[in-house]
């Protein structure tokens, strides 16, 4: 599995992004995943549903299965959180895995920067960005790509993995 972090500040559009560039991999024939790291305490699941009464009930584990998914909810119940490299385990095998925040993981990371959020660029201080995704000229040497142009973006994915090599081999 090939990896790229689409990183950045809140509000910078990473979610916007993503969720343009998901459809053109998947149309190119890619299979794609994605982690996102949530900074606050998040439930996927809802109240009063038998999952989430079993899970409050103490259960370390609940698994939902249908004929049109399935997912397992993993309480830490005062755990360390696990690293990136553990919740990688967790996915079935795929092309790409897109991972949101994680900032500051060791992965190849997109930086996503717009001149109204007037936030500082992570690339100065992170060597791990590979491109910038902005709606600014800025000065780098990076590739610096157009944040509303989803289509450079994805482009910019496949061949800086080499993904497109990747496809050609199956």
């Amino acid at each position: 599995m090939k990896i790229i972090g689409i990183a950045g500040y809140s509000g910078s559009g990473k979610t916007t992004l993503i969720e343009k560039v998901i459809p053109i991999l998947v149309r190119e024939g890619l299979r794609v995943s994605l982690i996102k790291h949530a900074h606050h305490e998040f439930d996927v699941d809802q109240p009063g549903k038998d999952s989430y009464r079993h899970r409050h009930a103490g259960c370390a584990e609940v698994l939902i299965s249908s004929s049109k998914r399935w997912a397992l909810m993993h309480e830490l119940r005062g755990a360390e959180e696990p690293a990136l490299q553990e919740q990688l385990k967790h996915l079935s095998a795929c092309d790409l895995v897109i991972v949101e925040g994680y900032k500051s993981e060791q992965i190849p990371k997109v930086e996503v920067h717009r001149r109204a959020g007037h936030t500082p660029l992570l690339y100065p201080e992170d060597a791990n960005v590979v491109a910038v995704a902005t709606d600014e000229a800025l000065d780098t040497a990076l590739p610096q790509l157009d944040v509303d142009d989803a289509e450079a973006v994805a482009r910019f994915i496949v061949q800086y993995l080499g993904l497109n090599r990747a496809r050609l081999v199956r």
